[in-house]
């Protein structure tokens, strides 16, 4: 077989498992998409393309009694989004601190992080309980918020690594011109960061939007919950088991997240790359 044999050959064999990858990580969301314009109750179809498409679940979504779709979905953006800009605030603050400032104790917690970093986040949930019940913030959004935030600051390491490539004579420039540690932070490597913002943002936006664990934890009554805890409940008994209408909340939750890494996808990629190669 000859070299442009070969590559032909590489290249075809390349494109059919790519195909493939596609076709598996496709056809879930096509049958959940074409599940919610599917009439009745039920997500099995002899038939892949609904016959009769309809709207209606996605009606009953925000008009059904038993369901508090819209409350929920409030919720949920309400808690994503403080997340997201506390979690960016921290970690960027945090991380920068740790790696253009010395001082004691810097390389032990580096250390500790990065050790606790490596434990799953189950391990902590019965003392994270514990200390939001002496804390009287069980069923409150501000826990969720308070426990996405901090969290997402042990996973910082990317963002230490981006800090660490930007020149140190950057900020002796501005040093030597009068600027402060917050002016050099502010001016100088806030604008250089929109990767890795980006990066942090839908990331920590991301998780807090889909996490179900943590929120059936700490939520208790029904006006609080979340999108993830309140579609568990939608099909948690036998009783309402509505699974088509479960197929339109699940297009619904996924439409933010399309948007969000349909115009951020490019920063996304820069901010991983950045914190990833380099660091």
């Amino acid at each position: 077989m000859s070299m442009k044999s070969r590559n032909v050959f590489r290249l075809t064999l390349t494109y059919i498992i790519l195909t493939l990858i596609a076709i598996c990580a496709i056809y879930p969301a096509v049958w959940v998409l074409f599940s919610a314009l599917r009439p009745g109750s039920a997500l099995f179809s002899e038939q892949f393309f609904p016959s009769h498409p309809t709207l209606i679940h996605f009606k009953e979504l925000f008009t059904s009694p038993s369901f508090s779709f819209g409350r929920w979905y409030w919720n949920t953006l309400k808690i994503a989004t403080l997340s997201m800009l506390l979690s960016t605030l921290l970690t960027t603050l945090s991380m920068y601190a740790l790696s253009r400032f010395r001082f004691k104790g810097r390389k032990t917690l580096l250390t500790t992080m990065l050790v606790l970093g490596m434990f799953p986040g189950f391990m902590s949930m019965v003392a994270i309980y514990i200390l939001l019940l002496q804390l009287d913030l069980l069923d409150t959004h501000a826990a969720l918020v308070l426990v996405y935030s901090s969290g997402s600051v042990l996973g910082g390491f990317i963002v230490k690594g981006f800090y660490d490539t930007i020149p140190r004579s950057l900020d002796e420039a501005a040093r030597i011109d009068g600027a402060s540690h917050l002016t050099i932070f502010w001016r100088i490597m806030l604008p250089l960061s929109r990767p890795m913002l980006t990066y942090i943002g839908l990331t920590t936006f991301t998780g807090a939007w889909v996490d179900f664990i943590f929120a059936r934890l700490v939520l208790r009554s029904k006006e609080n919950w979340t999108l993830a805890v309140g579609m568990w409940d939608m099909v948690a008994n036998f009783q309402n088991s509505n699974f088509t209408m479960f197929a339109a909340g699940a297009v619904m939750i996924a439409i933010p997240i399309m948007i969000l890494f349909a115009f951020l996808q490019k920063f996304l990629v820069e901010g991983l790359t950045a914190g990833a190669s380099k660091g």
